[in-house]
């Protein structure tokens, strides 16, 4: 039976969406799992996946074009099946999708008896990214009676993702705490209530079910609606916001920001509405400002850790609850680890020239890359050679991805993450070297957005800079490998035949032999060797 997916709401204010990229088409065979379109919410652009399978038969909403939340999206089904009493209005017990069924079952016919006063919002648990069903506070910014302005930051959430900084869209007193620090809830329960001072809200929070948000909200998107419908007021508006995920910008205009480091609330838009477009943001002259990255660092060293003190001879445990990212990593690393057959090739690279290479390279005016960046874009061009090592299993059939979007793994202080670097392959070592800069900052910062952490074919892990020599790595799920990068040794090797001090690098590559088998996994590494060896072999 057909299936009507509708617009999702990827964040607790969102309205509306815009559809900025179908990634099917009408008569594509659609799996759970596999990404249907991106969708511009009023936060970020979200990849947004398929929760059924089937074959894309209708779409009801067009790449560039905006609709409310829970319009007609499209419609999955079976090939050649008929769609038009849906088209025409009609409905069945099983045509809406998840996220409609939950809503609907749990907002109760009594919601309309609900009163909430005037200036008070409701502040739900927000869905931070689209597999995200309960949430985790990890940290209250702000407590009971704290006056909220507009940006502030309310919360540092977990989701089983990552840690994300979760920021007040409206302005006025906290009243109401609804989720205590550490305690998960799910998606849409009330999470905190704002409102003028001295506001009673006992009754709103006791009587609170979900979906009570939507009609205490119901008339606030149009007066917003109305407030911005001038001009000047959206330019005012863009200026003061400091986030680039909230910026009234083409999702091409944010992409070319994002690369290029540029914080767009400096760029003045040219487009309909003060809408920022791509040639303004190619344009932008940069002023003198403070980097993201000068500002994380000195919120980390202003921050000290206090250990607890511990007689001497005394028995101590300290019992530390497990974080969504900490329970998402044992589950993940789990599954990998007892599903995927894994086995391990080392090699040891001779890394004299690699290092001759770099020197070169970082003497250049405003240019320096890593050795670490070096292997990234040696590991992209093996993979354009040995497609087969940049595939995923899949019960009834293996899959080559034929693009390389390679993740690169992150220590954070509350675990992994692992930032990917879209076609990787296409990148210069400099594009590289600020793009991994840029998502590690954000990653470290807790600033990172979901969709910057999906669609890895392959991953590379590397404790050099800690001076591990050589380690094997849990394959990342669904890849089909992973690379494990050890420290550059200066030691005695032979070459010529006689013994010199040279400088070398071992790298493990851990494969599924499921679908990579030993003698291809050789041969990656092989070619990897080649160019690493030989560094101006990869600028061919």
């Amino acid at each position: 039976m057909a299936q009507i997916i509708t617009m999702p709401r990827l964040s607790d204010t969102m309205t509306e969406g815009v559809v900025a990229t179908w990634l099917k088409k009408v008569g594509d065979t659609i799996k759970t799992g596999d990404i249907l379109a991106e969708i511009e919410t009023d936060k970020a652009t979200m990849e947004f996946e398929s929760f059924h399978d089937g074959v894309l038969l209708h779409i009801g909403i067009q790449e560039g074009q905006s609709a409310p939340v829970d319009s007609l999206l499209a419609i999955i089904g079976t090939a050649g099946e008929d769609i038009s009493t849906l088209l025409n209005g009609g409905s069945t017990p099983e045509v809406k999708d998840d996220k409609a069924e939950i809503k609907e079952e749990t907002t109760p016919a009594t919601l309309s008896t609900v009163e909430i006063p005037a200036g008070v919002k409701v502040v739900t648990m927000p869905r931070l990214s689209d597999t995200m069903t309960t949430g985790t506070v990890a940290t209250w910014l702000k407590k009971v009676g704290d006056a909220v302005k507009e940006g502030d930051i309310l919360a540092e959430i977990e989701t089983d993702k990552a840690t994300m900084e979760f920021e007040s869209f409206n302005a006025g007193t906290l009243l109401y705490i609804g989720v205590q620090e550490g305690d998960s809830a799910p998606v849409d329960t009330i999470l905190a209530i704002l409102g003028p001072a001295g506001t009673d809200v006992s009754g709103i929070a006791a009587n609170y079910k979900v979906g009570a948000v939507a009609n205490s909200e119901t008339s606030e998107p149009k007066v917003e609606s109305s407030n911005t419908s001038t001009p000047s007021e959206v330019t005012e508006n863009k200026q003061q916001s400091t986030d680039n995920s909230r910026i009234f910008a083409s999702p091409l205009a944010k992409k070319i920001a994002q690369d290029k480091g540029i914080n767009l609330s400096q760029v003045k838009g040219s487009g309909e509405n003060g809408r920022i477009v791509k040639s303004d943001v190619e344009n932008f002259a940069p002023s003198a400002v403070a980097t993201p990255s000068q500002a994380v660092a000195e919120a980390t060293n202003a921050v000290a850790t206090v250990k607890p003190f511990v007689p001497a001879g005394e028995v101590f445990q300290e019992e530390i609850k497990n974080s969504q990212m900490r329970k998402t990593i044992a589950r993940r690393l789990s599954e990998s680890k007892f599903t995927a057959p894994h086995y391990y090739l080392t090699i040891e690279l001779d890394m004299d020239n690699a290092i001759a290479s770099r020197n070169m390279i970082n003497g250049l005016p405003e240019t320096k890359v890593s050795f670490n960046d070096m292997v990234i874009k040696a590991s992209a061009m093996a993979l354009k050679k040995h497609p087969q090592v940049n595939s995923q299993w899949r019960e009834d059939a293996m899959v080559i991805n034929h693009h390389v979007n390679i993740g690169v793994a992150v220590a954070v202080e509350d675990g992994l993450m692992v930032p990917v670097l879209k076609f990787t392959d296409q990148m210069s070592l400099t594009q590289i070297g600020s793009n991994v800069k840029d998502l590690a900052g954000k990653a470290k910062s807790k600033k990172i957005q979901p969709a910057e952490m999906e669609g890895s074919t392959f991953t590379i892990s590397n404790l050099g800079m800690f001076g591990i020599q050589s380690f094997t790595s849990i394959i990342n799920q669904p890849n089909s490998a992973i690379l494990s990068v050890g420290a550059i040794v200066e030691k005695p090797v032979v070459k010529n035949g006689q013994i010199v001090v040279g400088n070398t690098m071992v790298v493990t590559l851990a494969c599924d032999h499921r679908t990579v088998d030993g003698a291809t996994g050789a041969q990656f590494l092989q070619t990897f060797k080649a160019f690493m060896e030989n560094p101006v072999t990869m600028l061919a």
